[in-house]
């Protein structure tokens, strides 16, 4: 019973109701709360001025509500009325349950329900929803009857020694309770709060169990209907979902609605929020269960830590003095590792346990409430109860009872090093190992030219074992010049497009991993065909062919397929009769910002009078840019962090024009953490998640689902996650200002971002549990192609 006691206090007091009414959003408030938080509003201000001075009011704007002249306007919650003539910028305060509300503007009027001023505006404190209240005030707003019964039967229900409603600290023993003012006093407080002289000389005082009982066997009110005061509730509304008398039938706006018998409808909304209750109760169940798993994970996490500590130091200590030192590093990364799993799963318990205690009072309270046999006051709030649970159920959803985080120490330390190497002490997972792989090997039978295409093919040797992380692939300039690079990436066949006709080339290859590169291969000699005119050229640019598909059946395109070994350096030189030119793919084409540049890209198409052209992009992770935490290999092309926060780090290059689209491949992915993805200015936040400030628009992603992110502003949720292994794509748009994500070539929702103009960055924000590498220069997918192709 204790975990509902906070459904039953108002937002406002911090107090038991006293005489709550429910607003249209299905809060309730007491009344008295209800009037000092009322703002006045001039009449210019109100809704109807509005409609009638002809500004401009959209439906939007002031939506009736149940046909009741209350008008709502949705807002933040934390608007001021500083231009009204009656709420000079009066700043919003906090209710003792957190909760911001507006001060009372004016003294309350002495008389119970007296109207307010006109045009009276009113804020619920929970929904942050605005009410223009009508004529009729406050008293519009139904009595919720059913809250004060449960209410009443919680506090008899409590502890049988009654307490002073009155102190401060400690409440004392109460002592007496004033019938008229039905409040409990204990000594102090009656003579300092309630003197027997003047108007509360008349009041009648009793002993507390007396009153008590009093209050016990007070007869229950009959709900009236709020328009026909006299007239009880016989019939339920299905049209307002609101009960309704019989006057409001014959006379009123319920005249030609759907009505049904209010027994009937009472017991058919029992029966739901019964059934909704048991799906509930079944979570809340396995979430008990959840939690003592958890609980026996600290334990074990604990037991493990010590056993793997303990191994440890019998290890170190078995070694050398001179191990000692390494020996204190050891063990502060394993302490480290203790501490964050720990972390992970304490944080889990708490999360869990607060979800646990809030969906315990809500069953609780709705038990309450079914209990009830007021047919109408159920009614009126059981639509929001049923709504309340079903979402509270659906929290508990999927990967919610899940632990995050495993309870072994995946860490093992070898002990075979020589005594010269101790300074090169590690754990086993930190070592790299590998050799240089062997030279590799040119197949001649799939080796060929075609006009002015080339179609090269290699392998490793048959015998060797040693892992290969990729290839490099290098021709000359057909004219006995030096090699350059013009593939790097894990596909054994490369086909190049756009070679001079009637010219022999020499090709090569190497192979290279993390310990470094290997010997070339044998070199290859190639005799392009004859020159032959073709009416449409293509200029040649870098296209990686990691991402895209093999052409062993059709070998050959317009495209000449380049990629270098690291940005800004490589390029392809192309010679003829009549002109030689060198095509730098991007450092005669970056401005000064690091801006692709339109102009230099035209300029080429004048030389070589080409009528059309295909940009493909291409950059790295820039070193100089990103947060200290960011760890980079392969050339920039590689990024994961030794932080257990989230770190930023951008591309080199950045786009103002154009479309432009690159992947990032999931290099490793452990403990289901949540990367972010896309683009932002160049002074976003390193330290923080991707789309956490105004200067970056992003994609972040765990195992499950996705949401974009700009400005601190989570939509878009969208089901379908990322695992290891995975591609995440970007696809930047600056023709149509828009930015689209997609996961294993599959767009992930609909366009995530639009309007977006300026210079924008690729960015990745990611912790020390993910590991990714950049794919650019890459064709625009299939999905957006054929999208932008239709009608």
């Amino acid at each position: 019973m204790e975990e509902m006691e906070e459904e039953l206090k108002c937002p406002v007091c911090g107090s038991f109701y006293r005489e709550p009414i429910i607003l249209p959003c299905s809060h309730n408030l007491c009344q008295a709360c209800a009037r000092n938080i009322l703002v006045q509003t001039p009449e210019s201000e109100s809704p109807q001025s509005r409609r009638a001075s002809g500004s401009a009011v959209s439906d939007y704007d002031y939506l009736d509500l149940d046909k009741m002249s209350l008008y709502s306007e949705a807002d933040s919650g934390y608007g001021s009325y500083g231009g009204f003539a009656s709420a000079p910028t009066t700043p919003c305060q906090k209710s003792p349950n957190g909760v911001r509300v507006f001060p009372p503007t004016a003294p309350p009027p002495p008389a119970a329900l007296a109207p307010p001023p006109r045009n009276a505006c009113l804020t619920c404190p929970q929904c942050h929803r605005s009410l223009v209240l009508d004529e009729r005030g406050l008293r519009g707003f139904p009595r919720n009857r059913l809250l004060e019964g449960v209410i009443d039967r919680y506090q008899q229900g409590r502890a049988a020694a009654l307490r002073c409603q009155l102190c401060e600290k400690a409440p004392k023993e109460a002592a007496v309770m004033c019938e008229q003012c039905d409040v409990f006093y204990c000594d102090p407080c009656r003579l300092r709060c309630h003197p027997p002289r003047g108007p509360l000389a008349k009041h009648r005082l009793v002993p507390p169990a007396q009153g008590r009982v009093s209050r016990r066997l007070s007869p229950r009110k009959i709900s009236t209907c709020t328009d026909h005061e006299l007239e009880n509730h016989s019939m339920y509304c299905v049209q307002c979902k609101s009960p309704v008398c019989y006057q409001c039938l014959e006379e009123g706006k319920h005249s030609s609605h759907e009505v049904k018998a209010l027994g009937a409808m009472w017991k058919l909304h029992k029966s739901q929020l019964s059934q909704a209750l048991n799906g509930l109760s079944d979570r809340a169940k396995e979430a008990k269960e959840f939690l003592v798993q958890l609980r026996n994970m600290v334990q074990q996490i604990q037991e493990n830590s010590v056993e793997f500590e303990a191994c440890l130091v019998a290890q170190c200590d078995a070694l050398i003095d001179a191990l000692n030192r390494r020996k204190a590093q050891l063990l502060s990364r394993v302490n480290k590792e203790h501490e964050h799993k720990l972390k992970v799963v304490r944080d889990q318990i708490s999360h869990c346990t607060v979800k646990l205690r809030q969906t315990t009072g809500l069953m609780e309270y709705c038990l309450e409430v079914i209990k009830e046999n007021d047919p109408s006051g159920f009614l009126q709030i059981s639509d929001a109860l049923i709504r309340r649970v079903h979402l509270t159920e659906d929290q508990w959803g999927k990967g919610t009872l899940t632990p995050r985080m495993t309870t072994d120490f995946d860490l093992n330390l070898d002990n075979a090093p020589l005594l010269q190497s101790i300074h090169q002490l590690d754990f086993v997972q930190m070592k790299v190992s590998s050799p240089v792989p062997a030279p590799p090997i040119l197949q001649l039978e799939e080796c060929c030219t075609h006009n002015n295409s080339a179609t090269l093919s290699w392998k490793q040797p048959p015998l060797s074992t040693v892992q290969v992380e990729g290839y490099i692939l290098e021709l000359d300039d057909g004219n006995g010049g030096q090699f350059r690079e013009v593939y790097v990436g894990k596909e054994t066949m490369c086909t190049v497009d756009g070679l001079h006709y009637n010219s022999t080339y020499s090709a090569r290859v190497k192979a290279f991993n993390k310990t470094g590169v290997s010997p070339y291969s044998k070199t290859l000699v190639l005799q392009t065909s004859e020159d032959t005119q073709s009416e449409e050229q293509t200029l040649p640019f870098p296209v990686p062919l990691e991402r895209s598909q093999l052409r062993r059946m059709s070998p050959f395109s317009s495209t000449l397929n380049l990629q270098p070994s690291f940005p800004g350096r490589s390029y392809f030189e192309l010679r003829s009769s009549a002109h030689q030119l060198s095509l730098h793919s991007s450092l005669q084409s970056l401005n000064s910002a690091g801006e692709l540049s339109a102009s230099g890209i035209s300029s080429w198409s004048v030389l070589l009078g080409i009528s059309k052209v295909f940009v493909f992009a291409w950059f790295s992770f820039d070193p100089a840019s990103a947060h200290a935490d960011i760890i980079f290999s392969n050339d920039n092309l590689t990024v994961t962090c030794n932080s257990y926060d989230d770190r930023v780090v951008l591309g080199k290059t950045g786009f103002s024009k154009g479309l432009h689209y690159w992947e990032l491949s999931i290099d490793r992915y452990d403990n289901h953490p949540d990367p972010a993805f896309g683009v932002a200015r160049i002074d976003v936040l390193k330290d923080a998640m991707l789309g956490k400030d105004d200067k970056a628009w992003a994609m972040y992603v765990d195992n499950n689902r996705s949401w974009f992110m700009h400005n601190n502003s989570h939509t878009n949720r969208t089901e379908g996650g990322i695992t290891k292994g995975a591609t995440v794509g970007v696809l930047l748009d600056l023709t149509r200002r828009t930015l689209t994500f997609s996961i294993n070539e599959d767009q992930q929702g609909p366009v995530a971002f639009e309007n977006l103009e300026g210079l924008f960055f690729p960015a990745v924000s990611l912790n020390r549990n993910v590991q990714v590498t950049l794919h650019t220069g890459l064709p625009v997918p299939e999905f957006y192609t054929s999208r932008s192709t239709m009608p």
